[in-house]
């Protein structure tokens, strides 16, 4: 999990760079190249067998969320304060929970019931109706957690079947199309500067998704996602540092909330499951 913070903590700062010479699609398809570039060569060396699947029209429908998603992100990185970006995003659990019993038919527990109007409370704090959180790019933030909270739904709807490393394989490899098609017609030749931060923004996108499964391995959900919650505290300071950005009580307090929702939903979940099979292990 530390792997996955400094990850996803580099992602931000890399599109927060790149996206001040470049557009949205072309960092994204610069990012793309260098995945598929990468994981090409590990399929290649375990066979192309692992990352064979018979659910194409799945990963087509998942990739494009997960992309339509990323791209919200970036751009919320490239015009709002990155903690704000963080704190509008962990409201994708909460998302999650809900398409989950929408169209997976998984319980709706009181529970998540309660960390869901947590989450919503804290949304309200971050954007303050009536304060100058309230713009597009917050609420294109917003789409941002819907489109990642689709995709886990479809991710643990194919997860039967189709292994880490065929996901990601066929992710990036039908979204670099969808972001180059685009990108070329806005395309710009990026400057020496930008050659380290392209770098950064593709493999810390492979990284964080690596760090992540194999945390969730290793550890119980209980114990990951605190840890991941640091992000928020973490990029509010990278924000002051780098960019001059104030810290703001609300964002924080608002992260508090939705931090806290998340929790009692795994905490209630974890105790759920002990009732229904007393030894399961409630990871």
């Amino acid at each position: 999990m530390m792997g996955a913070l400094a990850s996803f903590t580099t992602m931000a700062l890399a599109g927060r760079e790149l996206t001040a010479e470049m557009s949205v699609f072309q960092a994204m398809a610069l990012r793309s190249i260098i995945c598929v570039t990468v994981l090409t060569a590990i399929a290649w060396r375990v066979g192309f067998a692992s990352v064979a699947t018979g659910r194409l029209r799945l990963h087509l429908a998942r990739s494009a969320v997960h992309y339509t998603g990323t791209y919200a992100w970036i751009y919320g990185i490239s015009v709002l304060p990155l903690a704000a970006v963080f704190s509008i995003e962990f409201t994708t659990p909460i998302w999650t929970a809900i398409f989950a019993a929408l169209f997976l038919r998984e319980p709706f527990t009181r529970w998540r019931a309660i960390g869901i109007a947590l989450g919503f409370a804290g949304i309200l704090v971050i954007l303050r109706p009536g304060s100058a959180m309230i713009d597009l790019a917050a609420f294109v933030v917003l789409g941002a957690a819907w489109c990642y909270a689709a995709t886990y739904a479809f991710t643990r709807a194919m997860a039967p079947t189709e292994s880490p490393l065929t996901i990601i394989f066929w992710m990036n490899l039908i979204q670099l199309p969808l972001g180059l098609g685009p990108a070329l017609t806005v395309w710009v030749t990026p400057s020496p500067e930008a050659w380290p931060w392209i770098a950064a923004i593709g493999v810390s996108g492979l990284t964080s998704h690596w760090c992540v499964s194999h945390a969730m391995r290793h550890a119980d959900a209980a114990v990951v996602a605190p840890m991941d919650f640091v992000r928020l505290p973490l990029i509010a300071v990278v924000g002051w540092l780098l960019y001059a950005e104030p810290f703001n009580p609300y964002v924080l307090a608002g992260g508090g909330l939705i931090f806290a929702g998340n929790m009692i939903s795994i905490w209630g979940e974890r105790r759920r499951r002990r009732r229904v099979n007393p030894s399961a292990s409630g990871s």
